[in-house]
């Protein structure tokens, strides 16, 4: 038996055409909560492609992807031009503590640890139990920490 006769001893189903009547989800997230729902909302607004966006901050696009899906959160040095792009800083306002605008402030501008130590004159450790509100900066290195965190 060939496999031509097999198909024709077969009945052939119709077709049939199915209406959904559920609304679609809004394709912009409404109140973005993490770094990559900023990032999908403003993609959407601008009616870009991921690939577009990935074009303007220097990655992959699979890498917008994963932020986008939640799957990966931006690196430290990605965070400036993701600023740039979105026009604003997502989490200024929810930071409360000197030790928490100050990790903001390095995100912000992309630099580490190191390098915000060396700029205040201390030590990484200090500024880490800073960040960590473990001490609190005093005298002339609070006021140079104030002057910093004036530009956030």
């Amino acid at each position: 038996m060939d496999s031509r006769s097999c198909r024709r001893d077969r009945v052939a189903l119709p077709f049939c055409r199915v209406t959904l009547k559920a609304a679609r989800p809004p394709k912009i997230p409404q109140n973005p909560q993490t770094w990559g729902e900023h990032i999908k909302k403003r993609r959407l607004e601008l009616d870009l492609y991921q690939a577009q966006v990935a074009s303007i901050l220097g990655v992959d696009e699979s890498t917008v992807t994963n932020w986008e899906k939640n799957k990966t959160n931006p690196t430290l040095r990605c965070i400036p031009e993701i600023v740039e792009f979105l026009g604003y800083a997502p989490e200024t306002e929810s930071e409360t503590t000197k030790g928490q605008k100050m990790v903001q402030y390095r995100k912000l501008r992309g630099i580490n640890q190191e390098t915000m130590a060396r700029q205040l004159g201390i030590d990484p450790a200090t500024l880490g139990r800073w960040e960590r509100d473990e001490s609190k900066p005093v005298g002339k290195l609070l006021r140079k920490v104030e002057s910093f965190l004036k530009n956030l």
